[in-house]
């Protein structure tokens, strides 16, 4: 199971959101390189980064970011946020993203995830982001209707593999994983799942681990990195 460290940009600053709540930031650094570095130096081989301000906005502004990242820290890196566009989805795979993640897209305009998937095999990645049961999009503001069943079951007939979850409620707060969310969309036919929200020790890795032969591959650790209740090379041991 891979351990994916999440720098999440806005206005080119590392931050966490509480419940990805705008006006709920902390800022931990005014240097995403110096972080990256710091992760890859602690054994990381995955970085999943995020521009919050296209994730609000619709426009990935920090991909100058994004793209500096990828060539100074020499790991694969996963794009998320505010990749709405076919010219802003090719210029992050330009920039040699290993992974997209699409979410308000694959909410609305399945298609275009379909043609993601069809001209970037194995590269896409589609965000179940779940709040109070139902999937929500643009930034975790808008409700959708979709349950994340729904989503994941959709998703699997599209060509795309990998899944990230997320539980809003959850996010950047250390309250643990959510394990029926994740058995929900496992349920539903996701091959391949990455958890995300709440991941506060390696207890909670471990427990994420359990369902490894289902289909969990991974998990995305935020808040918990940052303010040092999970050591990033003590968790990729224990994991091992």
């Amino acid at each position: 199971m891979i351990l994916l460290p999440a720098i999440d940009l806005l206005d080119g600053q590392v931050v966490r959101l509480a419940q990805g709540q705008r006006d709920q930031v902390t800022i931990y650094s005014t240097d995403p390189m110096a972080i990256a570095a710091r992760w890859a130096q602690a054994g990381a081989q995955w970085l999943h980064v995020v521009d919050l301000n296209g994730a609000f906005d619709g426009t990935y502004t920090n991909l100058p970011v994004a793209e500096r990242l990828i060539k100074a820290c020499g790991l694969q890196v996963e794009l998320s946020g505010g990749i709405r566009t076919r010219d802003t989805l090719d210029r992050a795979m330009q920039a040699k993203a290993a992974r997209v993640v699409l979410g308000t897209t694959a909410c609305e305009d399945p298609d275009f995830v379909r043609d993601a998937a069809r001209r970037y095999p194995s590269r896409i990645a589609v965000a179940i982001d779940a709040k109070a049961g139902q999937v929500v999009s643009r930034g975790w503001v808008a409700g959708t209707g979709l349950t994340p069943a729904q989503l994941a079951g959709e998703v699997a007939s599209w060509g795309v593999e990998t899944l990230i979850c997320t539980d809003v409620s959850r996010d950047g707060m250390l309250q643990g994983p959510n394990l029926a969310l994740l058995e929900e969309v496992l349920g539903a036919g996701a091959r391949q799942v990455i958890a995300s929200g709440g991941i506060s020790s390696v207890e909670d890795l471990k427990r994420l681990k359990t369902l490894e032969p289902r289909g969990v591959i991974g998990a995305i650790i935020g808040k918990a990195l940052y303010e040092g209740t999970i050591d990033l090379g003590q968790a990729l041991r224990a994991l091992a």
